[in-house]
This record gives structure tokens, sequence and C-alpha cells, in this order.
């Protein structure tokens, strides 16, 4: 068995989804191990103390399970926004997302994916991106997809301030 054949397919949502629909933050390089990074992200109960875009969140991570979150309205400062999204991938370590079903009642599906690689013991890179999808993806991408993605470039600027200073024992 070769080396190569041991190597895990990645997820790639750039390949996956119409760019024209898909948003993307910055691509950053976190100077800890993808495990901290994971393990912030799956603390769902401490959101609040560094994610300036999902200040609240609440799930089981379980495959279909619901994640219900706050999120900071950048359309609408000062406001926050109630969101409800389903665990749709869940890969430890490498790959955590969820989707926004499509609906009469909504007709904006969505999905999410936060995305972990390894770049050494010491060091990984995170990137999120949202691809909205659906007859209606281009018009969600119209109004919201520059606002997604400071949103999202926030997190990951927050994302990599504490995951840093956890694998420097400055925080627990």
């Amino acid at each position: 068995m070769s080396v190569e054949s041991l190597t895990v397919e990645r997820f790639d949502p750039f390949a996956v989804y119409d760019p024209a629909t898909l948003v993307a933050s910055d691509p950053i390089e976190i100077d800890a191990p993808a495990m901290v990074v994971w393990n912030i992200l799956t603390d769902m109960p401490r959101y609040g103390e560094w994610n300036p875009f999902c200040v609240w969140a609440e799930s089981t991570l379980e495959m279909g399970a619901p994640v219900h979150m706050r999120l900071v309205n950048y359309a609408n400062p000062g406001s926050l926004a109630p969101n409800c999204e389903y665990v749709c991938a869940f890969e430890p370590g490498r790959l955590l997302s969820w989707e926004m079903y499509d609906s009469e009642a909504w007709p904006y599906p969505a999905r999410r994916d936060q995305m972990i690689e390894e770049l050494g013991a010491e060091k990984c890179r995170y990137q999120s991106t949202d691809a909205f999808t659906g007859p209606n993806g281009i018009h969600v991408m119209r109004f919201c997809g520059d606002w997604v993605t400071r949103a999202f470039n926030d997190t990951a600027k927050a994302l990599k301030a504490r995951a840093e200073a956890m694998h420097r024992g400055e925080l627990r």
C-alpha cells in the first residue's frame, strides 16, 4: 500500500459550488495545531468569548443535528439574527459543516464549510466558505455576499488569535 493511497481526499467547496454564489474567507495560517483550532470550533458554549459574528451557538454536533445560533447582523448593526442550520459534515481536525435546507418558508438554501488543513505539528490553515445554493443563490449573494465575507474574515482572525493564545498557554 502506498502513502498516496492512505491520503484522505479533502472536501473542496471551490470545485463543487458555483463561484458566483460562493463566499469565502481569506485562508489564514494559524500558529497552533489543527486540533487546537478544532477544539475551539466545537466548543460552542464558548463562542461568545471569541467569535465576533456568531456570538452564541448550541448543538450536539451529531450528523443532522440542529445548530442554533445568534449571528451579528452586519446588514443591521446592533441587532442579532437567530439562525438554525443542520450538521452535514464532521471530520475531527479537518471539516465542520452545516447547512440550511431549501423550503417554501425559506427558499435560500446554503452550506457553510469550516476547513482546517494541517501544515505541520504546530501550524494549520483555516478557511470558511458559504455556498448559496438553489435558484435564489445569486440573489442572496448580491444581497449579503460582501457582509458574509467580512463576517467570515472577522471570525477567522478572531479564531487565529484565540488558537494561538491557547497554544501559548495564555488561555484555557
